[in-house]
């Protein structure tokens, strides 16, 4: 009878916890199936309404990308037809006078927009060209400038490149009334558009009526079809595309594949000359964008159940130990902080501090270079006006005074020449406020020769010069000018020191720039690197501080010009100053 009562007890405290426990998994099972059902749905829908908006973006962008190409060709198209009717270019080609069209041609390049812009002669020989390179090409047998030659009208052609690639041309002939007399080429650049393609996902290809691939993202695809491209970028084996569509599960059925992706195709003709565009988009965004759903989904419906398992096991007092525990840390960063404040406020202060001592550095550093500028610069006359002077005293001991006198005015002009140059050390902060005039390269190197005197016959330099018959004229300053030429020869003078038979040989040529030349036969040059930088001198202390050729390679960037130095042939240095020459009045451009 014990039994009975003692069991009845335990009977009644075990039937909640079952129950309990009963309603516990039936309300997992529950859940789980939600999470299935809502993923599932959601997988879906959103599947199908981001490969929509996925699809209408690549049709948005296949039509830019056609209009945009379309544009480019229609552009061009209007070229060589407002080119044939250029009256310069027609009697450059009646008068075989092609001075002027290469420059002509130059300036209407930047304006179109064109890759490069030929002018042929009627015997197919490139006469004038924006590129200077294909100056003396032939093209007699070139399909653009037959084809032109044989119609009356524009001409499109499409090239095949050696190197890979295509070239894209328009050509007309020009004509006059009695005969033809060349043509013009126009080449058009639709490189641009693969490398403005090349920055998005896609890929993307354009056709000719024929089939054959002339533009594309991927260079191996250019002349093949679009079925020969694809072949090239399948799987290895249905097996390894049977793997990926199977992982594929967020996508819809792809049009295609693609280097093993499953990709859409978008197609669209483009109105000239039966040429298509196609597109290929992978479903990498849409996999990407239901995924990351998908993912939101998921990890919300495992923090509710988090949360409920939280509920039910009531561990309030970790919680609350985790807390304080965080709290804790709070309190240290924060105390860290303000120590972080506190020092990077003291490095403001003596960041200040060094700022203005690195100010007062700049100007002192400034005053010692303007310093050394100011010797180099007055050196020279000061040296030959020493020579002149001993040399007056010498003929005035000898009771020469008319000779004298001669010194004396040489000593006046070198004094001019002094307050030249101060006036235009202090004119080096203001840029724009020198006055340009026509100057006689002839004339200058003349004068500068004539400073250059004393040192000349002091070291018995033989001097050989070239000169043109003609004048050669340069728009710019003369004293600056003059400036360049006896640093020149003074280097030259310096480079000949160790030899025992010095020479300098001075070349003034006129083309489409003025060039002169200025060789010694000393040893040359060593290093290219720092030979126009200032301070740089590879002279004994006290010679000179290396400011020379870095104020000539100034004063000759401001005229418009370049000053280059190179190894002669036959051993010594060569250093040549090139200005725009000046013709009838127009400064010409290199």
């Amino acid at each position: 009878m014990i039994a009975p009562h003692d069991t009845s007890p335990q009977t009644t405290l075990a039937k909640p916890s079952k129950t309990f426990s009963w309603k516990v998994r039936l309300g997992l099972v529950v859940l789980l199936a939600v999470v299935a059902v809502t993923v599932w749905q959601t997988n879906r829908l959103l599947t199908n309404r981001f490969t929509q908006s996925t699809q209408n973006r690549a049709e948005l962008r296949l039509a830019l990308y056609s209009g945009n190409l379309l544009s480019e060709l229609r552009q061009n198209a209007i070229v060589p037809q407002l080119l044939a009717r250029d009256q310069t270019l027609i009697s450059a080609l009646q008068s075989s006078d092609f001075s002027l069209s290469t420059q002509r041609l130059i300036s209407f390049v930047d304006e179109i927009g064109a890759a490069s812009i030929m002018l042929l002669a009627h015997d197919g020989r490139t006469v004038a060209a924006t590129d200077r390179n294909r100056l003396g090409e032939l093209h007699r047998n070139a399909p653009y400038f037959v084809d032109a030659i044989r119609s009356n009208a524009t001409v499109f052609t499409v090239i095949e490149r050696e190197a890979g690639g295509y070239r894209f041309s328009y050509s007309r002939r020009l004509e006059d009334t009695s005969d033809v007399l060349g043509g013009i080429v126009v080449e058009v650049d639709l490189q641009k558009f693969e490398q403005a393609w090349a920055g998005i996902s896609d890929a993307v290809m354009v056709t000719d009526s024929t089939g054959t691939i002339v533009l594309a993202t991927e260079s191996r695809w250019r002349g093949l079809s679009e079925e020969d491209a694809l072949r090239q970028q399948t799987p290895q084996g249905a097996i390894q595309r049977a793997i990926r569509a199977t992982a594929d599960w967020t996508a819809l059925s792809a049009d295609t594949y693609l280097q093993g992706e499953a990709v859409m195709r978008m197609a669209n003709r483009i109105p000239f000359r039966g040429w298509r565009m196609t597109s290929y988009t992978t479903y990498v965004s849409v996999r990407e964008r239901v995924n990351t759903v998908l993912a939101l989904e998921i990890m919300g419906f495992a923090i509710l159940l988090a949360l409920a398992f939280y509920a039910l096991s009531r561990k309030t007092a970790l919680r609350m130990a985790l807390f304080q525990r965080e709290s804790a840390e709070l309190r240290v960063l924060n105390a860290r902080l303000r120590r972080e404040v506190a020092e990077r406020e003291r490095v403001q202060k003596t960041l200040e501090v060094a700022e203005q001592s690195l100010a007062q550095s700049s100007k002192l550093a400034a005053l010692g270079e303007m310093s050394a500028a100011v010797s180099h610069e007055l050196n020279q006359p000061l040296a030959a006006m020493k020579t002149y002077l001993a040399g007056a005293r010498l003929l005035l001991g000898r009771n020469r005074p008319e000779e004298a006198l001669v010194s004396f005015g040489r000593i006046d002009d070198l004094i001019e020449r002094m307050g030249a140059i101060t006036r235009q050390l202090k004119s080096y902060a203001r840029k724009g406020g020198d006055s340009f005039s026509p100057v006689n390269m002839g004339d200058a190197l003349a004068s500068s020769l004539s400073m250059m005197e004393p040192q000349l016959r002091q070291r018995h330099v033989r001097i050989a010069r070239v000169l043109p018959d003609d004048p050669v004229f340069v728009m710019g300053d003369r004293m600056r000018i003059e400036q360049v030429m006896v640093n020149l020869l003074r280097n030259a003078l310096d480079a000949t020191k160790s030899v025992t038979d010095p020479e300098v040989e001075i070349i003034l040529a006129a083309g489409e720039t003025a060039i002169l030349a200025v060789r010694d036969n000393g040893v040359g040059i060593k290093d290219f690197g720092e030979l126009f930088e200032p301070f740089y001198t590879t002279k004994q202390p006290g010679d000179g501080v290396g400011l020379g050729l870095a104020i000539s390679s100034g004063i000759v960037n401001d005229l418009g010009g370049r000053l280059t130095a190179r190894n002669g042939e036959n051993g010594g240095a060569v250093f040549e100053m090139q200005l725009p020459i000046l013709v009838d009045g127009i400064e010409a451009a290199e």
